[in-house]
């Protein structure tokens, strides 16, 4: 019978976007206050893998870029040589797809590998979960499901909390940045996401700016970052042209980096906006944040930790499941008003605000 001083190396694969690697950490966290003495490793896709820089709970970070993608050939000589190398104790493929299951079949010999349970995964896992029936749940406890087979051996000290770091460094670099871009730290600083990745989960844009203009109204000397990425640029100085270039609300300070978006957002009080991996950063570093969710984005299963320093608005606030089935996803996202949206965000402002 193995023990927890036989753990000696994990290996957590998560890869896709921003928002999901983001709440894996608190798995990884659980992992490291459970197994002290293993060697954690996280692996994501290249792209989202400087998030993770400096992290205490992650020893180390493994990436795959575009071009492992695309050669599946490449894609296995990697899995082999990683799995190889390594000789993990632990495999827990959060991610569940049959590439991702190959880190676990060319790993027979690792005493658990976990990951969710489905038609496919029987010839891979040794420990599947069953952790998809249950969509009320929220990610954090999906992910930590993950955990359960080790309770055989050791007892879980499971954490809910999903954090990033940021450097001191780092955070004073960016407020060096933000001050010559024209920004005041006498003054409220509110991080706002006006635009999105996917132009269908972009919140009215005319509600936008009536929410937008009730902040700038009530909060003396409040100032409002657009963040945007790329294409998201047009979009979002477009709001600010349509609001007269408004002297409170800034368009010029850009984080090319996710790094910069991390350093951005713990230079500012509050974070507003568009659902998205923005949004998940923000609470990760444990900035209190308002998101606006569209259909079919489950603000229940994405919003963990609900509260006076964390929330947001959803269709599903008003409308049942059966509902929605008969509405239009237009319909749906247009019974989110600026009235819905301004009568849960001003208490939160007026609590987090320092004005």
């Amino acid at each position: 019978m193995s023990s927890a001083a036989d753990i000696k190396k994990i290996l957590v694969i998560r890869f896709r976007r921003v928002g999901d690697a983001v709440l894996g950490t608190a798995l990884c966290t659980s992992l490291r206050q459970t197994f002290p003495q293993a060697e954690i490793h996280y692996l994501l896709n290249t792209h989202i893998a400087s998030l993770y820089e400096g992290h205490p709970d992650i020893d180390k970070v493994i990436t795959f870029d575009n071009r492992d993608d695309k050669s599946l050939f490449r894609y296995i000589c990697r899995v082999w040589s990683i799995v190889r190398k390594n000789k993990y104790d632990v495999i827990i493929d959060m991610r569940g797809t049959v590439r991702t299951l190959l880190f676990s079949l060319f790993s027979l010999r690792t005493l658990y590998r976990i990951g969710t349970k489905k038609s496919y995964t029987f010839f891979a896992l040794n420990h599947p979960v069953d952790n998809r029936a249950d969509r009320s749940k929220n990610m954090i406890k999906h992910n930590l499901e993950f955990l359960k087979p080790l309770e055989e051996i050791t007892t879980v000290r499971y954490c809910r909390d999903f954090k990033l770091y940021v450097t001191d460094n780092e955070k004073k670099i960016f407020r060096d940045y933000m001050q010559s871009s024209g920004i005041d730290f006498s003054k409220p600083i509110i991080l706002a996401v006006v635009s999105a990745r996917l132009e269908h989960k972009i919140w009215d844009k005319e509600k936008m700016k009536v929410v937008l203009k009730k902040i700038i109204s009530k909060y003396d000397g409040v100032q409002i970052i657009f963040n945007y990425v790329n294409a998201e640029r047009l979009f979002a100085t477009a709001i600010h042209a349509e609001m007269n270039n408004h002297p409170q609300i800034f368009t010029n300070i850009e984080a090319s980096t996710l790094r910069d978006l991390c350093a951005l957002s713990v230079n500012c009080d509050f974070f507003f906006g568009n659902e998205g991996g923005a949004r998940h950063l923000a609470q990760a570093l444990n900035i209190p944040s308002f998101a606006i969710f569209p259909p079919k984005i489950s603000k229940n299963r994405w919003l963990p930790e609900q509260g006076d320093r964390f929330a947001g608005i959803s269709p599903d606030d008003f409308f049942s499941k059966e509902e929605q089935k008969l509405m239009s996803y237009e319909q749906r996202f247009s019974c989110i008003t600026s009235d819905l949206v301004w009568a849960q965000l001003e208490p939160m402002l007026d609590l987090h605000l320092t004005v």
